[in-house]
């Protein structure tokens, strides 16, 4: 059976899809070269040079160096009478962990891999890139493809727009996708409002007198001093937020003494802050130190506190995120199907992008546990089911259509 997009431009579903899915062992070879040679943040050179090859080679427009390694290509849509800019946008950074899977296109670069899917997201935003550009004739406008480097921190998309990457043409409105391992494959988590948490976190050194673990009465322990510390922090997110705001205080390192009879002279933590409502921002580094003052003024001991807000949170636009899910709700075959709800405490910076225009950012389950390719993101052994590369390519070549037709 042949379907057509509602309100658009009667575009044969069932051609699309096959010429997608054409695509497939191309996408397959891309995402593997780039796993081979992952990269960190802002020095994804191999990456670049990669992406800009391809662009160059099937005579896309683009410009290379935005924010050290970005690249941002133009696509002109053939259909006369519309103006509208659509970017789409796709990280490239990997991260700095050593792979154990034993696959041939395993890493080459030692201490280094693609833990979350990001050489995916290029793989994808390529396919994307090499269909429109071969079918201009189907949509009007403009779509902006987008390849960001430093997801994994410090981030990069901040650098990219103050560089001027959503100006001349401005955009309109802005998509991503994130390959997903929390959901089976093919498997859509879109909505409307907070995706992804605010992310910030926290260094704080405790400053004791240390001295002869025999003798505690000659000292201030900054051990005792942490751990009260540590205690009264989980009471933050328990008895300061409103139940119904979502929020997350982790005290993800702790780090003291020398040895066993040895009262620690300093301890070092440090931890994440994670939530949803904007209004929490300038909150938690506030009751923080708060908290850390207190126990230390009680026990004598002095600190040092920093707070960094790395990442705001990730907020769709409701009509953004209804049209994404009204696309998905025509390509998606799985039998879980679209999973509206999705949210994680984990982050994105994409968020400053969906800041500055109207966007989506929405989930594409890329999970198999037949496969055994289900491991979480981060994890030494994290792998997807490449089935999703041309999933990820429809999604956006079909809102390319939506928005722009």
């Amino acid at each position: 059976m042949v379907s057509t997009f509602p309100n658009s431009t009667n575009i044969d579903l069932s051609r699309v899809r096959l010429s997608i899915r054409s695509l497939q062992p191309q996408l397959v070879e891309w995402r593997r070269r780039l796993h081979q040679k992952p990269e960190l943040a802002f020095q994804e050179k191999l990456t670049a040079e990669f992406v800009s090859q391809k662009l160059q080679e099937w005579g896309i427009e683009h410009q290379t160096g935005i924010a050290d390694t970005g690249i941002v290509a133009i696509i002109r849509g053939e259909k006369p009478a519309n103006e509208k800019v659509l970017a789409i946008r796709a990280d490239m950074d990997a991260l700095p962990i050593l792979e154990q899977n034993e696959v041939a296109y395993r890493s080459q670069h030692d201490g280094i891999m693609h833990a979350c899917g990001h050489d995916g997201h290029t793989a994808i935003a390529l396919g994307t890139a090499y269909y429109l550009q071969q079918h201009r004739q189907d949509f009007a406008g403009t779509v902006k493809m987008i390849f960001q480097p430093a997801e994994e921190g410090p981030g990069g998309a901040k650098p990219m727009i103050d560089a001027g990457v959503l100006k001349n043409p401005d955009v309109d409105a802005i998509i991503g996708l994130h390959l997903w391992n929390n959901l089976p494959l093919g498997t859509l988590g879109v909505r409307a409002g907070a995706l992804m948490a605010a992310v910030e976190t926290f260094n704080c050194t405790i400053f004791g007198k240390g001295g002869h673990g025999a003798m505690p009465h000659q000292t201030v322990d900054s051990v005792v001093v942490a751990a009260q510390i540590v205690n009264a922090l989980q009471t933050i997110v328990a008895r300061n937020v409103n139940p119904i705001d979502s929020a997350v205080v982790t005290v993800g390192e702790l780090h003291a003494g020398t040895k066993c009879n040895v009262i620690a002279d300093t301890a070092r933590m440090s931890g994440t802050v994670r939530y949803f409502n904007p209004v929490l921002r300038g909150f938690f580094s506030q009751r923080i130190e708060q908290i850390i003052a207190g126990v230390c003024q009680s026990f004598g001991a002095n600190y040092d506190f920093q707070y960094c807000e790395l990442y705001p949170a990730t907020i769709n636009d409701a009509g953004i995120a209804q049209l994404v899910r009204s696309v998905a709700e025509e390509v998606v075959e799985t039998p879980v199907g679209i999973i509206p709800e999705c949210q994680t405490m984990g982050g994105e910076d994409m968020s400053y992008f969906l800041q500055e225009v109207p966007g989506c950012y929405f989930f594409l389950g890329s999970a198999n546990q037949q496969k055994n390719l289900a491991y979480p993101h981060h994890h030494p052994r994290f792998d997807f089911d490449e089935t999703a590369l041309a999933m990820g390519v429809e999604m956006f070549v079909r809102c390319v259509d939506k928005f722009l037709n």
